[in-house]
C-alpha cells in the first residue's frame, strides 16, 4: 500500500525536486498526485512499496536536516551582508500593499472588537 512521503502543501518547488531527485537515486518507486483545482487537496509524493517506506522515511529525516542546516546557514549571511528580505525592504518596495494590509488588519481586528461591544448593549 502506498504511503505520503511528502504533502506539497507549501512547499518550495525546489524542496520537491530535490525529494525526488533523492528517491530516485536511491531506486525508491514513487509517485506523485497533484493538486486539486480548488486547493482543498495540495497534492504529495507517495513511495509506492511498503518496503521502501522505512527507508525513504530515514532518506526524508537526514534530507530535512541538511536543508534545515543549510538554509539557515543561508539566511544568517543573507541578514549579515544586507540582503535579506525584511519587514522595512517590503516596505520600501512594495509601500501601498503593506499600507492595505495593514488597513485590513486593522479592519478585521476592529469587526472582531465590534462583537463583544454589540454583545454588551443587550
Amino acid at each position: 500500500m502506498s504511503k505520503l512521503l511528502l504533502n506539497l502543501r507549501m512547499v518550495l518547488p525546489d524542496e520537491a525536486d530535490d525529494v525526488r531527485a533523492m528517491l530516485d537515486a536511491n531506486r525508491i518507486d514513487f509517485y506523485e498526485t497533484r493538486p486539486s483545482r480548488w486547493g482543498i487537496s495540495y497534492g504529495g509524493i507517495w513511495v509506492a512499496h511498503d518496503g521502501d517506506i522505512a527507508k525513504a522515511k530515514s532518506l526524508m529525516a537526514q534530507y530535512q536536516t541538511e536543508r534545515r542546516t543549510r538554509v539557515r546557514a543561508e539566511r544568517d549571511a543573507a541578514l549579515r551582508d544586507g540582503s535579506a528580505e525584511t519587514f522595512a525592504t517590503v516596505l520600501r518596495r512594495d509601500p501601498v500593499r503593506v499600507v492595505f494590509t495593514v488597513l485590513a488588519i486593522l479592519a478585521l481586528l476592529g469587526v472582531i472588537a465590534l462583537v463583544p461591544l454589540l454583545l454588551a448593549r443587550h
